[in-house]
């Protein structure tokens, strides 16, 4: 198991590396001047070269590559080219994503603290009307698109029931992010709940199982100390799967709720061609999901030693 893991942590700087030359690459070769994008029409060549060379535009390609990794390592990715005055990407970017990553957590919670115990006692229940009710609802909840559920929440919890505010935002404690948080979450919830009940009625029918039932061994203990540790397994793998999910989610939540997060900053940086905000973006989003998969990996070996990876 200690060799698997210094394998994974030693591929993961190669998977970083190649995601850096290919965001790199979008960037450098993109479509659009960043000086025209800087300056618009009213520019001079003067202004141009002055340009370039504060951004190490005139530099040959491999030394502003080599430049764009080392600042990232530093956590610095240039200014922004279509703002004025300029300002540094990280100072725009650093609140963006810390109401995303709030949303983000919270939905994350939501996702599995509802998800895995309603698959868990779904399949526990096996044979009795909680099966098929869990198991409808979740194909229900699957199939309600978020631009469908958003709206509903908002009517009945926000406008009618006057539970929860849909305005404003004042973070991971305050009651703004209760609607978009389950909004995200629901798709999420629906899945973790089919995965946990399938995983765990395979569980349920091994060998080892009915051995230590015909044992006398109490029910509680077979269920919660073994059933349960090994049916989280496939529910590891599709944590780090599913995060790609969940943030391709929170885009169109945060833009629907008004949330200050990387959604909408990231659509104005795409539509002003902003490359700077848009690498930086895409590098941290990128490198999010390689580290969290490789954590996923590493849980997944520790679960069951048993696993060998090839």
């Amino acid at each position: 198991m200690l060799g698997y893991i210094v394998r994974r942590l030693l591929w993961a700087p190669v998977l970083l590396l190649i995601v850096s030359v290919i965001v790199f690459a979008l960037g450098h070769y993109g479509p659009g001047d960043p000086v025209l994008l800087r300056f618009g029409q009213q520019y001079t060549e003067k202004d141009a070269d002055r340009f370039r060379e504060n951004h190490g535009l005139n530099r040959p390609v491999y030394v502003q590559y080599g430049s764009f990794v080392w600042n990232a390592l530093h956590w610095d990715f240039g200014e922004s080219i279509t703002l004025h005055p300029p300002r540094k990407v990280t100072d725009l970017l650093a609140p963006k994503l810390k109401a995303s990553g709030q949303l983000f957590l919270a939905a994350s919670l939501i996702t599995i603290g509802f998800g895995v115990p309603l698959g868990f006692y779904s399949a526990l229940k096996q044979g009795t009307w909680q099966d098929p009710v869990i198991v409808s609802g979740s194909l229900i909840l699957n199939a309600m698109p978020v631009f469908m559920t958003a709206p509903l929440l908002i009517i009945a919890f926000a406008l009618k029931l006057d539970w929860v505010d849909v305005s404003g935002w004042g973070g991971f404690f305050d009651r703004q992010i209760i609607l978009p948080a389950i909004v995200i979450g629901i798709p999420g919830i629906a899945i973790f709940t089919r995965i946990m009940r399938s995983s765990t009625l395979d569980v349920l029918n091994e060998d080892y199982v009915r051995t230590a039932r015909a044992k006398g061994v109490p029910g509680y203990i077979v269920n919660y100390r073994h059933v349960a540790r090994i049916s989280l397994i496939p529910i590891l793998t599709l944590i780090g799967f599913s995060l790609s999910g969940l943030l391709g989610g929170a885009f169109i939540v945060e833009l629907i709720f008004g949330v200050p997060g990387v959604g909408k900053f990231t659509l104005d940086a795409l539509f002003a061609r902003d490359f700077p905000i848009i690498m930086a973006i895409s590098l941290i989003g990128a490198a999010s999901l390689v580290i969290a998969n490789l954590i996923v990996d590493i849980l997944y070996s520790v679960t069951d030693p048993r696993i060998r990876y090839q």
